[in-house]
């Protein structure tokens, strides 16, 4: 299992919920069958300074799910206040990389103005003691990306990240393997998205997509992600939810029975449908 991509290529790293109250977030997910990770406090720089902002994770063998939550008055605290004024749920989605340098200089021939790449960091714990995690992200300015936070990550520590004691859950999820984006113009923000992360369009169930090495989005209108999801857009754009493949479906959370799995509505403490499919 290898969380970083060869040079030139990208992956489905990991999305993020923003919600208001991470303590709500964790005992929703543990609801779900979910094996949480303690809560961390995030820091920026380095050195490294608070950030005002802590998760709770759901780590998985591919890829992993976020829970981000505002605690201070920080600039970092409100823009995640901002954006869960609109919605609780996923607002986030960061593609992995082993060349952030290289991303950031196609995002700025493309016109998309990224910001200067960032280390972030927070502490850890491990069974030998408290490490710092540690990544290298290429954001773009708010706005650039109506949909959302997209950007992309290096791992530079993924041994602290994906430890054996958090990757088994009793609902046998194993991978994030798609994520799904409602939008008015499915095309349009198919060709963006396609510029921005250099890949190719492709198609997924009829619909626009676009695949990673290990992952894939996929762009909706408002009635196909109604069919698909049964969950009604708080607003558009809106990163409607994800899906997770699991070793056996039977233990899966309840939810709405599809050809392709289970669709489960999730709780305001998270926002948004998660999608339970079989492992292929």
């Amino acid at each position: 299992m290898s969380q970083r991509p060869e040079k030139g290529a990208l992956v489905l790293d990991h999305i993020a919920h923003w919600v208001p109250a991470a303590a709500a977030a964790n005992t929703a997910l543990e609801a779900l069958g979910f094996t949480v990770t303690p809560f961390s406090a995030q820091s920026v720089g380095d050195p490294p300074v608070p950030a005002g902002t802590g998760n709770h994770c759901v780590m998985l063998e591919n890829g992993y799910l976020e829970f981000l939550a505002p605690t201070a008055d920080t600039p970092n605290a409100a823009t995640l206040r901002a954006g869960i004024a609109r919605y609780v749920g996923v607002q986030l989605i960061a593609f992995g990389t082993a060349d952030p340098a290289g991303d950031h200089a196609r995002l700025a021939a493309g016109g998309f103005g990224p910001m200067e790449p960032v280390a972030l960091s927070r502490p850890i714990g491990t069974p030998e003691g408290e490490r710092r995690a540690r990544f290298t992200v290429v954001r773009t300015p708010a706005g650039a990306m109506a949909e959302g936070r997209i950007q992309f990550v290096e791992q530079l520590t993924p041994e602290y990240l994906w430890q054996a004691r958090w990757l088994k859950h009793a609902n046998t999820a194993t991978a994030l393997t798609r994520v799904e984006l409602c939008v008015a113009d499915p095309a349009e923000a198919q060709a963006r998205f396609a510029r921005y992360a250099g890949l190719l369009p492709s198609m997924f169930e009829g619909h626009p997509a676009l695949a990673t090495s290990r992952g894939t989005l996929v762009f909706r209108d408002p009635a196909a992600t109604r069919a698909a999801l049964g969950v009604e857009p708080p607003s558009l754009p809106w990163i409607a939810g994800y899906a997770l493949s699991c070793a056996d479906l039977a233990k899966a959370p309840a939810g709405r029975e599809t050809a392709r799995g289970r669709v489960v509505a999730l709780s305001d403490a998270l926002g948004g449908a998660m999608i339970f499919e079989r492992n292929r």
